[in-house]
């Protein structure tokens, strides 16, 4: 008997060290996820004196490229099968572009003179292009290589935990770095900042990503490889077309985890967290890294809360309670920052004041909504991540065929766009109050900005959890039916196995 397989039902699990190991392959892309897309538009803007416009937009717009690369990506992945699996390969790589790219970016390109402007624009933007394949390389990994991981549905939802550990260990130790180094070496519109942050960033993120290759090295074989095994049918592009047109709980799936995505961006953009905490409070060193030790905190509860509902009713369930929960909580928020008023002491955030301890009752409400709220959908954030492989056993159970590579870049896709989409959101919102750059902690509060706060870290996360849950009620994936599907994808396999065609194994079990 295989040690892959912890009872003797012919399910695929993982062992505790893969659950661990193999998430933080997340983390090792959330680390690029802070060190650039919370950056980038600040860096090029502030940094490189590009157009603030330009900057924010133009990471959005290189999404029509990706439009591009990720298919064939996914499909070059799914075509994968070496020596050393289908999916170390593609971890490794890219990984490395994406530090060779960020190190030119950002400790090279500043020394391009003024006088040479026209190249400070096609680098930043060649610079960025080949970051985004590197990032579709490794990141799509995370979502494809949970198909070989474990198939077992109690097993699925533990993976939201401990990619949530891989992302405080990559995304999480990069918030807490970049202020103190903000505050005591050089602020966020000075080089010397990129150049500190970078080979911090890149060190947490290479370590995080030999882990994970050892997460998942024993799994990274064919045996493993959907119903077929090494004898898998290779999938032709123009079949995608028809797998994605048929594969709704996919597509409803895409909706909701752009929905996550784009509020977890926008809420957590650092422009927005200086509007928010250093312009319109005051006093961003001593609210924001309380505020966001305060969001992890609430959310532990949160994440186990979320893993018993995922095993005993589906991820479908769990996805839309805490989601829900944290509509609700933000309804107060919102409330909050309606009633700020410049200057009112009783109208703002305050923790500490000439160095004691100062909480009124608008700082005590603000940390009862924004904690519960953050907490719940800090905890749903990447629970679209392990669904993905839901949908890929899904697709398996549909049609045969195993295509993991390309449901991860079809996710992945749709993760860069949203997360883009924040940079030039927040870019636009922004230059529609009349600021000429992106503002940093020490920008005074102007005319305006309040509104733009209010939208950009309230109104939108709503507006992108109402379409998450809209999308949620029709997805047909839940727990029963995934024990299903299991069941049925687990008996061809053995048919296959036993010498029978994919086709004959197909209608014999449905």
């Amino acid at each position: 008997m295989s040690n892959q397989v912890a009872k003797n039902d012919g399910i695929n699990r993982a062992k505790t060290y893969q659950l661990v190991l193999f998430p933080l392959n997340n983390g090792a892309t959330n680390v690029y996820y802070v060190l650039v897309l919370s950056y980038i538009a600040t860096f090029g803007s502030n940094v490189l004196s590009l157009g603030v416009l330009f900057a924010s937009i133009m990471v959005t717009g290189m999404r029509v490229f990706d439009a591009f690369t990720d298919p064939v990506i996914g499909a070059l992945m799914d075509r994968t099968n070496g020596r050393f699996g289908k999916f170390r390969p593609f971890m490794v790589i890219g990984n490395a572009i994406m530090a060779i790219a960020i190190i030119i970016m950002y400790m090279l390109t500043p020394l391009i003179p003024e006088s040479m402007m026209p190249l400070r624009y096609i680098s930043f933007v060649l610079l960025y292009a080949v970051w985004v394949i590197g990032y579709t390389f490794q990141t799509s990994c995370t979502r494809a290589g949970q198909t070989v991981l474990t198939s077992d549905p109690n097993q699925r939802p533990l993976f939201t935990i401990f990619n949530t550990v891989g992302s405080l260990a990559g995304m999480g130790v990069m918030q807490f770095l970049a202020p103190i180094i903000r505050a005591n070496v050089a602020d966020y519109s000075s080089p010397s900042f990129y150049r500190i942050l970078t080979p911090i960033g890149i060190i947490v993120s290479i370590v995080l990503t030999i882990l994970a290759i050892i997460g998942i090295w024993e799994k990274d074989r064919p045996e493993f490889f959907g119903i077929g095994g090494s004898r898998q049918e290779k999938v032709k592009i123009s079949e995608y077309i028809e797998i994605i047109k048929n594969n709704s709980p996919m597509k409803r799936l895409m909706i909701a985890g752009a929905g996550c995505k784009l509020a977890l961006s926008i809420a957590t953009n650092t422009t927005v967290l200086c509007m928010l905490y250093g312009s319109m409070m005051g006093n961003y060193d001593s609210l924001y890294l309380p505020m966001m030790i305060l969001g992890y905190v609430c959310s532990v509860p949160f994440f186990v809360l979320t893993v018993r509902t995922s095993q005993k009713k589906g991820q479908r369930a769990s996805l839309l309670k805490y989601v829900s929960l944290a509509l609700a909580c933000y309804v107060g928020v919102l409330i909050l920052l309606l009633l700020w008023k410049e200057g009112v002491p009783g109208r703002n955030l305050t923790l500490f004041a000439d160095g004691h301890l100062s909480i009124n009752l608008y700082t005590i409400l603000f940390i009862i909504f924004f904690g519960v709220g953050y907490g719940a959908y800090y905890s749903t954030a990447d629970m679209p991540i392990p669904m993905v492989a839901d949908c890929s056993d899904y697709e398996t159970y549909r049609s045969g065929k195993y295509i993991p590579g390309i449901m991860g870049t079809l996710f992945s896709l749709v993760d860069k766009l949203v997360s883009s989409l924040s940079a030039t959101i927040v870019g636009i919102a922004v230059s529609v109050i009349g600021i000429s750059s992106l503002p940093t902690a020490e920008t005074p509060y102007s005319s305006g900005m309040k509104g733009v706060v209010i939208i950009l870290f309230c109104v939108i996360p709503m507006v992108a959890w109402i379409a998450t849950i809209i999308a949620m009620k029709g997805y047909i994936l839940t727990g029963e039916k995934m024990r299903e599907i299991q069941e049925i994808n687990r008996k061809r396999k053995e048919a296959i196995a036993g010498g029978k065609s994919l086709k004959q194994a197909m209608d014999e079990y449905k």
